[in-house]
């Protein structure tokens, strides 16, 4: 059995085959073929924290697959109310088949699948957002940008960078990233990066300069400057990021064709302005869409390691 808490625990050949499987079933679904790949299988949906694209992806996700998903909010159950992760754990391994939840420490995640009788899919947590990173390569590879590319993230080093550090460095790619002083990306991810990347020839560069990060790069990507649970900080970041919107004058850095890509909700005229969201609409919402697409592959995936 396996859980997808990290990408770091899965080896290229692994994140390639749950992509490829994740374009497969898609390519069906377009064609009008269904498949039950997972029939009357359930999957646990937790939520700590609210989303739309995530719970949208894989409640329909699981139900195209012939199973049904069951959404618990931190309304609905007792983790974290007085209730241990691992009772918690326990108790809905034990009547569903797989579990997906997205919360706040990743310790916690780590906790609740160390318990698991069940793979555990890492809906995002403020260490990691691994499925987005799988959704956004899909898109690569279906824009023709996979291939050799030079991937700019500029902004906060949050989840996504640390996603996209984890990405790179196990694929073989080049990542540049900027972040304001004081908004690096953790240290110990970065050296995890830096020893994995010895292995798959990657290139990673980390700087305060948004300018040479996107200067030549192929693909250019971003995120919001205040995640979920940062809401007091909003102001204080955006007189801090001043400097880091990708916008036109950014995007005529990088090479002429470059894609952009942005895992939503995106603020305008914060991290990304209207005009190039609005340029690169196409590949964006191809790339939210890609989110059910890429976690079906996954749900496939994992359950036919048990």
């Amino acid at each position: 059995m396996r859980h997808f808490l990290t990408l770091k625990d899965f080896t290229k050949e692994e994140i390639l085959e749950i992509i490829d499987l994740g374009l497969e079933i898609k390519k069906d679904l377009k064609n009008g073929i269904h498949k039950d790949y997972m029939p009357k299988k359930t999957l646990a949906m937790i939520f700590e924290k609210s989303s739309t694209r995530t719970r949208v992806s894989f409640e329909t996700g699981i139900y195209q697959l012939g199973g049904h998903g069951l959404f618990l909010s931190n309304r609905d159950i007792h983790l974290g109310r007085g209730e241990p992760v691992k009772d918690t754990a326990r108790v809905i391994s034990s009547m569903c088949d797989m579990v997906m939840i997205r919360t706040f420490e990743h310790s916690k995640l780590e906790e609740f699948a160390s318990f698991s009788k069940v793979p555990v899919i890492n809906g995002l947590t403020d260490s990691y957002h691994p499925v987005q990173l799988l959704a956004d390569y899909m898109t690569m590879i279906e824009y023709g940008v996979a291939e050799g590319a030079k991937v700019a993230y500029v902004g906060d080093g949050n989840n996504m960078t640390h996603s996209w550090l984890m990405l790179a460095a196990k694929l073989g790619f080049e990542l540049r990233i900027a972040t304001p002083v004081g908004y690096e990306v953790d240290s110990k991810i970065l050296e995890d990066a830096y020893a994995l990347a010895k292995i798959s020839g990657a290139k990673i560069f980390v700087s305060n300069d948004p300018k040479e990060a996107i200067k030549g790069a192929t693909v250019v990507t971003t995120d919001t400057w205040a995640s979920m649970g940062q809401e007091d900080e909003k102001e204080e970041r955006v007189k801090v990021f001043a400097g880091y919107m990708v916008d036109d004058l950014m995007m005529c850095l990088a090479e002429k064709n470059a894609k952009f890509l942005h895992c939503l909700p995106a603020y305008r005229g914060q991290e990304v302005s209207e005009s190039v969201l609005e340029g690169h609409a196409d590949i964006v919402f191809d790339e939210a869409e890609n989110r059910l697409h890429a976690q079906k592959g996954l749900m496939v995936w994992l359950d036919r390691q048990r």
